[in-house]
């Protein structure tokens, strides 16, 4: 298609070089740069509110760029090579009560079943630990985009939390947040009442949304940059209409 990010043409989705070509379009793409600085912003800023001491992991890092701003965090992924370390979600090789803060960036609609990750990360975190995710929303904007021009499915009429694993892409689902933390909100307290879920924040959407993001081409010529950044504060109130992902923070209980 026009519209389609050429330099990942003939790339396999989940690759290395996927990877490698994703983080390079972060990092030459200011207004998706500046995105992502600030979807790590606000994880490291829920990790600094943790009371004890831990490691922070990441999980399904890929193109990520976390270390250049904490290199402490620990990467990880399921592409071996990929990341500090290989690493399930479901299965995750840390001490009980080790971990501070957990890390996801577009990963948790990938992981086949959240249930057991949840069981995890209750697990590995200490007494007040985060997980902080970024994920897509349930916005009429996001909803027409990536249910209907993005790869990876959206079905926000599923039936229960697993993922179809022989289906293309391993099932993923990008309205598994929505999901979880609001269609489905009432059973996930019951189910994990050591969690609680304490922020729900639409993300700002106008310069990403013309930037490209990680699969298009990017349309703003480098001139425009301040003036979108700009437009990104001033659109916050149309949020709940197109905002394309949110920031949530789930807490383990002290």
């Amino acid at each position: 298609m026009l519209l389609e990010e050429p330099a990942l043409n003939g790339v396999e989705i989940g690759s290395e070089r996927w990877f490698r070509v994703q983080r390079d379009l972060i990092l030459r793409r200011p207004l998706v740069k500046r995105t992502y600085d600030r979807w790590y912003g606000a994880m490291l800023a829920d990790a600094a509110t943790v009371p004890h001491p831990g490691r922070i992991l990441e999980l399904g890092s890929g193109a990520n760029y976390v270390k250049l701003l904490d290199p402490t965090v620990i990467t990880s992924d399921v592409v071996p090579g990929a990341a500090d370390m290989t690493v399930d979600a479901q299965r995750l090789p840390f001490e009980d009560g080790s971990l501070r803060a957990i890390f996801l960036t577009h990963v948790l609609h990938h992981i086949p079943d959240p249930s057991r990750f949840f069981a995890e990360a209750i697990r590995t975190l200490v007494p007040g630990g985060t997980i902080s995710l970024i994920d897509v929303a349930h916005t009429p904007l996001a909803r027409l985009l990536f249910g209907r021009f993005h790869p990876e499915g959206y079905d926000s009429a599923r039936e229960g939390w697993t993922l179809d694993e022989s289906a293309p892409l391993g099932g993923a689902d990008q309205a598994m947040s929505w999901v979880l933390f609001r269609r489905d909100r009432a059973l996930f307290e019951a189910r994990f009442p050591a969690l609680d879920v304490e922020v729900i924040e639409l993300l700002p959407w106008f310069g990403y949304l013309l930037s490209g993001g990680l699969t298009r081409r990017n349309l703003v010529p480098g001139v425009l940059v301040p003036a979108l950044v700009a437009l990104d504060r001033a659109t916050t109130l149309l949020n709940p209409a197109f905002a394309l992902h949110w920031h949530i923070r789930i807490r383990k209980r002290p």
